[in-house]
């Protein structure tokens, strides 16, 4: 492979200096990549409009097609990131609007592109905001297929439509979670529970763990507390990828509940407990996975090393 810099006909973001990561990685095959780095886009799912698409400008790579707003990751930067600048600097996509719900990753070896699936939490209307954009739309997901789409998005598509009606759920005790760690919790329930939260906000699960496509993914978490614990306090900017669940009676009994609830809902859930017994309840009421606390302990220590 080589890297060589976009040619001069190609006015990719005038203004500013440029990013190191801003070049072409060349295959030996004579394939050409954009991104030193890698590449990142936007998918953004809006439940009533459908998905963001980009019409790209005749002079980009694949000129005339449709894909979704992204380009070149810079050196070390994060996907989700870098799909999220991208969005921003090519389409307007506002700060807060969108919430990661999966990755997927197409590794070529010498060059990846991550999709970043993404909800849209608050409704915007996109602005072309460079030069590599003839239009911005929002299109049902009846129609994208319809559209000359960009041959990658095109390819990838299929697979990621699939999956676009799937959202998984977590669901924790969160009693036998923090129990299981010796730390002085007994002393202030509440604030364990509610350092858990914190630590769940961020939770990225891999794909196979969940049974599903893609790579990773950031599942609506329900965390059930029981108790003292349920003196949680409520200072969680809404909307949260965290609810609180808080138990009137037995915290068992309304873990079951809570997921037999998200099950009838259409929703695949995944439970989180080392409680032998619960873990039947819930499989009995249709969770398709149950993981012992001290695989999210893992999940989460993995995670806090990865952000630094």
């Amino acid at each position: 492979m080589t890297v060589v810099p976009p040619s001069s006909g190609e006015p990719r973001r005038p203004q500013g200096p440029r990013n190191p990561g801003d070049a072409w990685v060349v295959a030996e095959s004579g394939e050409k990549y954009w991104g030193r780095f890698g590449a990142a886009g936007l998918l953004a799912v809006d439940p009533d409009r459908g998905i963001l698409l980009q019409h790209r400008v005749s002079w980009s790579h694949f000129g005339g097609t449709w894909g979704l707003p992204g380009g070149a990751l810079h050196e070390g930067e994060a996907a989700i990131v870098g799909a999220i600048r991208e969005a921003q600097e090519e389409a307007g996509v506002p700060d807060g609007a969108v919430r990661a719900r999966f990755t997927s990753v197409l590794d070529l070896g010498i060059w990846s592109y991550t999709t970043v699936v993404a909800d849209v939490l608050a409704p915007f209307d996109p602005v072309i905001s460079d030069p590599e954009s003839v239009a911005l739309e929002w299109v049902a997901l009846d129609e994208v297929a319809s559209r000359p789409l960009h041959p990658g998005f095109g390819a990838a598509w299929p697979a990621l439509r699939e999956q676009l009606d799937v959202h998984p759920v977590v669901v924790v005790d969160a009693a036998n979670v923090v129990g299981s760690v010796p730390d002085g919790w007994w002393k202030d329930r509440a604030g364990a529970a509610a350092r858990l939260r914190s630590r769940l906000e961020g939770l990225s699960i891999p794909a196979d763990e969940l049974g599903l496509a893609g790579d990773a993914w950031f599942p609506q978490i329900s965390l059930v507390v029981e108790g003292r614990a349920r003196a949680i306090d409520d200072g969680v900017a809404a909307p949260s990828p965290v609810l609180v669940v808080r138990a009137e009676g037995e915290g068992d009994d309304a873990i079951v509940d809570d997921v037999a609830r998200w099950v009838s809902s259409g929703r695949p859930v995944l439970a989180v407990t080392s409680d032998r017994a619960l873990r039947q309840r819930v499989e009995r009421v249709g969770a398709s996975r149950v993981r012992p606390s001290g695989w999210l302990l893992e999940l989460l220590e993995g995670g806090r090393r990865e952000r630094g």
